[in-house]
């Protein structure tokens, strides 16, 4: 008998201790479908607050680049809300929408090029306008771009017309902050087709395709791009 009461007086203390512990399991590890049921507010450029920094967080955990985690939506955030948009299909706005929310929940990856094109490489999607940088086979950055704008441009050497060449290449060189080549300034530029084409930091990097052929990345990723990569080697796949 005495052995049956102290078991019915344990048993209770037991179980009492057992229920907070699975409890704060659940709040301190919440899955991201939680954490986005509980920010679905629409954010824009401007806004600040906790919805923002849990949008950058999500982001950045997906290897977009939001620029620093502080809750403010400012030019960073919203490109890589843009390179989001752009990987899952979503139409590409300012504006974080419900749709875009729920696409957080349960992203996609995005669609590898050259499946077996190295462990380090560069993978630049045209009908999206993305940049993929992988690293031991892995997503370390994606960025939003803005390639060749497809006009028809004129110089004392001739006209052409801005298109983005498509095929297989490598990053030849480097040359730091802003270099000044016989169609404009380009900042930070990784060259992979001589001197002319590079993947280069600019002002602006808008939604639409509006280089002369080069592919542009945001400033704040152009800062440390080439630090991410081999130069000269790393791959570059073109593909549209």
């Amino acid at each position: 008998m005495r052995r049956l009461w102290m078991a019915l007086l344990v048993l209770p203390m037991l179980f009492a201790l057992a229920v907070p512990t699975a409890a704060l399991a659940r709040t301190t590890a919440p899955t991201r479908t939680t954490a986005v049921t509980r920010a679905t507010a629409a954010l824009r450029p401007g806004m600040s607050g906790a919805s923002v920094k849990s949008l950058q967080q999500m982001l950045a955990a997906l290897k977009y680049y939001p620029g620093s985690i502080d809750g403010n939506f400012g030019t960073s955030t919203l490109e890589a809300v843009w390179a989001f948009q752009e990987v899952q299909g979503l139409p590409g706005q300012d504006t974080v929408t419900a749709a875009m929310w729920r696409a957080l929940a349960h992203p996609r990856a995005p669609r590898v090029l050259v499946r077996h094109g190295g462990a380090m490489r560069i993978e630049i999607n045209l009908s999206n306008e993305t940049l993929v940088l992988y690293n031991h086979n892995q997503v370390e950055l994606i960025s939003h771009i803005s390639s060749g704008g497809g006009y028809v441009y004129c110089t004392s050497g001739g006209c052409a017309r801005a298109i983005t060449p498509t095929g297989n290449f490598r990053t030849l060189s480097f040359m730091p902050g802003w270099v000044t080549v016989p169609l404009g300034a380009l900042y930070n530029p990784v060259f992979f087709i001589g001197t002319a084409f590079a993947i280069h930091g600019d002002v602006p990097v808008p939604l639409q395709p509006v280089s002369h052929g080069c592919v542009r990345i945001p400033m704040d990723i152009a800062a440390f791009f080439h630090k991410l990569i081999k130069v000269p080697g790393t791959p570059v796949y073109i593909r549209r």
